[in-house]
Order: C-alpha cells, then structure tokens, then sequence
C-alpha cells in the first residue's frame, strides 16, 4: 500500500537505533519522514512543519512525552495523531496518555511492520478532531 508522500510522520525519540530502522520502513510505505531526538527539538519540529502524526516516545531529555504532548494539545491549529510509544507501561501512563488524547500506546520493544499497520490506520481515518 502506497500512502500519498505528502504525509508526514514525526519520530520523536531519543533512542537512534530504534529511530533509524522505523523511519526507513516508514520512507518504504511512501510517508515522508522526520526526527527529533528530544523533546524540545520534537516541538520544534511540530511547530514548524505540521506533520500529519507524531511518534512520541515518553521518556526523553530535554522534555518528557507527556511536555510535547501537552505542547500539541495547546496548539492552536490542527493538531496530528499521536502514537506514544514507551518501555515504560505502567497502567497509569497508559491511561494518562489516552486520557490526554493520544490515539494508541504502544509498548516497546514492539514489531515496526506491527507499528507502520497502525501509521497506516491512523492516517486513512484523517485528522484528529
């Protein structure tokens, strides 16, 4: 399946080789693909280009997950998906995060075709209101 390559995902994540092979098999589904490796940087980057979904990952320097995550939430224009992908699943950050809006929580380690079906999903059914 070939997604429109105006699509564009955010990995925001500290981790490079997680970060690496996730956005190689993300380019391959046809997304155009950016990183961040820290929270401050990731906001940066949402500010600046709008991607369409954001892989965010929960425990990173600079600014935690859950500080982009309410960064996103306060914007003022149209705010992307949200993929929170952690090692840390604790139930109570799992409901904190989808309690906050996030559209899936994803423990790591996880499989990348498994978390590119779900980029797919989320990007068929359109932006979030």
């Amino acid at each position: 399946m070939n997604i429109s390559p105006q699509k564009r995902v955010l990995i925001i994540d500290d981790d490079e080789g997680l970060t690496e092979p996730l956005q190689m098999a993300l380019e391959a589904a046809g997304y155009q693909v950016l990183t961040a490796h820290d929270g401050n940087e990731g906001v940066m980057k949402i500010e600046r280009d709008a991607p369409d979904l954001v892989l965010l990952d929960l425990v990173m320097p600079r600014r935690s997950g859950f500080a982009v995550l309410d960064s996103i939430i306060n914007q003022r224009h149209r705010a992307p998906r949200i993929i929170m992908v952690t090692g840390n699943t604790e139930p109570k950050y799992r409901e904190l995060a989808l309690d906050r809006g996030v559209d899936r929580f994803i423990p790591k380690p996880y499989q990348i075709d498994d978390l590119v079906d779900v980029v797919n999903e989320l990007l068929k059914t359109g932006p979030a209101e």
